[in-house]
């Protein structure tokens, strides 16, 4: 199923863009549990339709994990030093009583308002970079074609680092932190997408594993697609 465009006529009105990438988060929440994720790990869908941004796939390491499926990644197209800096961090957080998962990776499908104003692209950054700071890997899909920003470039500018574009404002890029102390590097996975063309598969690093996993956006697109009796148009 090649990529549809949900933010314009006639999807914008069947199936608008918060159903379809619920049910995208579902589905690619689904792959990666039906194999793909090393035993110790799962995946989970959040939408949070009311916040700034949200996580839309979460892996989460539960107890000892095992090594992944063999899987062969192509080099980064990008690899930097990044100085992790600190950061005054205070927050909350609630956990169910029955054991004591962690953050091993996100998945995040952006949305019109993360790539709306400058405040908002900020938030979205910022999220991100905290994620890679500690440690997480990310995967960043973009496929809002009603805000044209290249939050790639912003996210790279966050960690002070220079970067021409993907080649479009629509993306999907996989990130792996490497830290050393407060340095170390990030590489990055990016791929340029396009509407009516095929979705790439890309590396999903999880906290405590060497190698990733492979994240098949094609074959969830086309599950979620089937899920809501989406056909390609002709």
């Amino acid at each position: 199923m090649p990529l549809l465009d949900h933010f314009h006529p006639p999807l914008s009105r069947t199936h608008p863009w918060r159903s379809f990438h619920g049910t995208w988060a579902a589905a690619i929440a689904r792959l990666l549990n039906a194999g793909v994720l090393p035993d110790g790990y799962y995946a989970a869908p959040f939408l949070d339709r009311d916040g700034p941004s949200e996580i839309d796939v979460a892996a989460l390491q539960d107890g000892t994990p095992s090594a992944p499926q063999a899987w062969a990644v192509t080099e980064p197209a990008l690899t930097v030093a990044v100085e992790w800096m600190g950061t005054d961090d205070v927050r909350v957080e609630v956990f169910t009583d029955d054991g004591d998962p962690r953050l091993a990776a996100a998945i995040e499908l952006v949305s019109p308002r993360n790539k709306d104003r400058p405040q908002a692209r900020d938030a979205f950054t910022a999220k991100c970079v905290d994620r890679l700071r500690h440690g997480c890997g990310l995967v960043v899909v973009d496929v809002v074609t009603t805000r044209r920003a290249d939050l790639h470039v912003e996210l790279l500018t966050a960690l002070a680092i220079e970067a021409g574009p993907v080649g479009g404002s629509l993306s999907a890029v996989g990130y792996r932190p490497v830290r050393r102390d407060a340095d170390g590097r990030l590489l990055a996975w990016p791929s340029a997408l396009e509407i009516g063309r095929p979705l790439p598969t890309v590396p999903l690093w999880l906290l405590g594993m060497d190698v990733p996993v492979p994240l098949d956006l094609e074959a969830s697109h086309t599950t979620a697609c089937a899920d809501l009796r989406i056909r390609p148009a002709g």
